[in-house]
């Protein structure tokens, strides 16, 4: 494509050379640069592409988008000046890949729990219509049944519009995407055309990053502002951001809850750990989740599928075959007749989530175990939260480490232990090592009881000095149970 046409995309304030070449690739990492690319200098929390602009030129960039041009200008190469790279990027790599969203439905799912099991199951729903669709999450990414590995929740602009570009050629009527709050405030989403976004819910996460949680919901609500009027926005009613996150926008609003007034009502009429008995607008469904989180998250995706025009009976009949996502509340059953929950849970409203639904369905019946840590050079103030929640709705707690990074695991179980009382120790016990952390709680269940392990849910690795060492929650405790036979 030629220069000139990839930047109508956005506002340039000046260009240095000629913008008549032709462009063989895009990137805002100049490690990834190829002959004839354009390099586009983004200023990164970690590090600044200025700085790279000259590594870019030696490894092929033929064209160069900054902020400020430099000071050894280089003839052979065009460049072009804009007010902010960062803003710019994710348009310029839309213009590249032929505004790929302009060819598809793309759906964006935010907010702080549920976002995959919803991405995920609007998917594999779609899929089961007759649909060609893709998946964008934490999980994995999907181009219809062609599975590509994931890094972040949401890819770079450049990854995830060569992505949706991919979708497009391959004939994708429909995309679900996990629209994280970095990924709007990065501008990473830039350029792309939502043609619905769903709201979850919002509680504590990512303030690492964001700093308050004022910052937090004002990038969510940010996705919802810059919806078209054609789209449509689904908002969690039960949520107390709910109807805040939809107030400025343009798109048409609707609403489903379990508890109040909305578009899309749901009511849990029995539970077990084999499912749920649902009743969703004057209608009964059989479902094999768990938990009133899960109801919401159900609630959710029939909502979404009613409007991009499915009818309801269909959508009924699609949920009741559906069945959880990898690493979410997921239920193994123990030889010695305990059950055992792996959970992605990681922050506090998610772990009460996730214990809460424990309850509902053991109603007194059995003990609750519970093993839980936090992760590394994340949000430290979450973490005697975490232990607050783990302890006030357990019979026992097992603290542990999850992804220590480059932290010492001892350090941020210390954290977690702070939040304690003398009170809540008689039922805590630490261990640093997370397999016999697990191996711990499986010894004191008994038949009956319910051990839920929790924070990585579908993750394979423990993350340890920049290091991931393959580890797998299930794994373990299925290795466990061999030895309990």
């Amino acid at each position: 494509m030629k220069l000139k046409d990839i930047i109508q995309a956005v506002a340039v304030n000046e260009t240095a050379g000629s913008t008549e070449k032709e462009i063989a690739g895009i990137h805002m990492d100049s490690r990834c640069i190829e002959k004839d690319f354009l390099f586009v200098a983004v200023k990164g929390t970690q590090t600044d592409g200025h700085d790279y602009i000259d590594k870019a030129i030696e490894k092929g960039a033929t064209a160069v988008v900054c902020e400020v041009f430099p000071t050894n200008i280089v003839p052979e190469v065009t460049y072009i000046k804009v007010n902010s790279t960062e803003d710019s990027v994710g348009k310029l790599a839309t213009a590249f890949y032929g505004n790929p969203t302009s060819k598809l439905d793309l759906i964006g799912v935010t907010g702080t729990n549920g976002k995959t099991t919803i991405a995920t199951l609007l998917y594999n729903m779609f899929r089961s219509f007759g649909y060609k669709a893709g998946l964008i999450s934490t999980v994995c990414n999907y181009i219809d049944g062609e599975a590509i590995p994931t890094e972040h929740t949401t890819p770079d602009p450049i990854t995830l519009n060569s992505l949706l570009g991919r979708m497009a050629d391959e004939g994708c009527k429909y995309v679900f995407m996990e629209v994280s709050s970095h990924s709007v405030a990065q501008k990473r989403i830039g350029g792309l055309t939502f043609a619905g976004g769903i709201f979850t819910n919002l509680t504590r996460d990512h303030l690492d990053y964001h700093k308050t949680f004022e910052n937090y919901l004002k990038a969510k609500k940010t996705f919802f502002d810059n919806l078209p009027k054609n789209a449509f926005a689904l908002t969690n009613a039960d949520d107390k951001n709910g109807l805040v996150m939809v107030q400025n926008t343009k798109a048409k609003v609707s609403t489903y809850s379990l508890r109040t007034l909305c578009d899309f009502k749901g009511k849990v009429l029995e539970d077990g750990f084999e499912g749920m008995l649902m009743d969703i607008n004057n209608r009964e469904v059989n479902v094999q989740f768990i938990g009133r989180f899960n109801a919401l998250n159900l609630l959710a995706v029939y909502g979404a599928a009613c409007l991009l025009g499915k009818q309801p009976e269909e959508v009924l009949i699609a949920l009741s075959t559906l069945r959880p996502v990898s690493g979410r509340f997921d239920a193994l059953r123990s030889p010695k007749g305990y059950t055992a929950i792996v959970d992605y849970a990681h922050t506090p409203d998610a772990l009460t989530n996730v214990l809460n639904a424990i309850h509902e369905v053991l109603n007194g019946r059995g003990q609750v175990i519970t093993v839980v840590g936090a992760g590394g050079n994340r949000d430290k103030g979450k973490r005697p939260i975490m232990a607050q929640e783990a302890v006030k709705q357990s019979d026992k707690v097992v603290i542990t480490s999850d992804n220590p990074r480059f932290e010492e695991p001892q350090d941020i179980i210390n954290d977690m232990l702070a939040g304690l009382s003398k009170e809540d120790m008689r039922k805590v016990v630490s261990i640093v090592d997370r397999k016999e952390a697990i191996r711990t709680a499986c010894m004191l269940a008994q038949n009956s009881d319910v051990i839920l392990v929790a924070g990585k849910g579908h993750e394979n690795y423990q993350e340890i000095k920049g290091v991931k060492h393959h580890f797998d929650d299930k794994e373990v405790l299925k290795d466990i149970f061999e030895s309990e036979n």
